[in-house]
């Protein structure tokens, strides 16, 4: 079972999706992080080519605590746009890794990277068989089935700050610090975040957000939000590895 978790920016799969990614690692799946982005608009003081050097180390070092392949960024940030280019170079990693579950953002949120990030992983998958799609670098078409699951927006409102109850409750208390040390790699963006969001407290932020899921569950304490995509086109009906590899763990 292969597993990639796809987001616009380092830190993005962390903050929502880290938990999941942890709890499927120890069910025997092979685990993939993808950050569509390469975060290099996310500080006040260093310059692009810095920055992005500096997260991609900040991602490896998550990813390798985590026991996951990282993937490179396709695009940069605030030009992660859905358009021919970039989602051919989406579908060569979508047919590389052929995933059995893909986790991406929500198709709402408060940033458009998130968005498009969102667009693009899902519609690589979608044309993952498509021999008249031309991926880039080429890689030959797949046609498996893939489980396309949404993670929560930001913070759990979109972007007109209305909550997003998801439809799948996964309880990541068991392994809460593992996912919160993987977000502590992100160092960068602490400050970041303060100077340009308010967000105060990193990590903080990030429990805040998991207890108000877990609060939505009405059973789990910390928890990460799904909600499973249209199955047509990627699988089966009835396709829902996720829920079937987590058990009990998920509501």
């Amino acid at each position: 079972m292969r597993v990639l978790a796809a987001a616009a920016h380092p830190d993005d799969i962390e903050f929502g999706m880290a938990g999941t990614l942890l709890l499927l690692k120890e069910k025997g799946a092979s685990i993939h992080m993808w950050n569509l982005a390469d975060g290099s608009c996310g500080s006040e003081s260093l310059s692009g080519a810095v920055l992005r050097r500096l997260r991609w180390k900040e991602a490896a070092a998550s990813a390798r605590l985590a026991g996951a392949v990282l993937h490179g960024p396709i695009g940069r940030d605030l030009r992660l746009f859905f358009e021919p280019g970039l989602l051919a170079r989406a579908a060569a990693v979508i047919r590389k890794v052929k995933p059995d579950i893909l986790l991406v953002p929500s198709p709402e949120d408060y940033m458009e990277d998130h968005q498009n990030a969102c667009r693009l992983a899902v519609t690589a998958a979608f044309v993952r068989g498509m021999r008249n799609f031309p991926a880039r670098p080429r890689v030959k078409p797949w046609r498996g089935f893939v489980a396309v699951y949404h993670a929560q927006p930001h913070m759990n409102r979109d972007a007109f700050g209305k909550k997003v109850r998801p439809s799948l409750f996964v309880n990541v208390a068991s392994v809460w610090g593992r996912k919160q040390a993987m977000l502590s790699c992100h160092k960068s963006q602490k400050d970041w975040l303060d100077a340009s969001q308010g967000l105060g407290r990193y990590l903080k932020a990030q429990e805040t957000s998991a207890r108000e899921v877990g609060n939505m569950s009405g059973r789990f304490r910390l928890a990460e939000g799904w909600r499973r995509h249209n199955p047509l086109g990627f699988g089966p009906p009835g396709h829902d590895p996720l829920r079937l590899l987590l058990g009990k763990q998920v509501r």
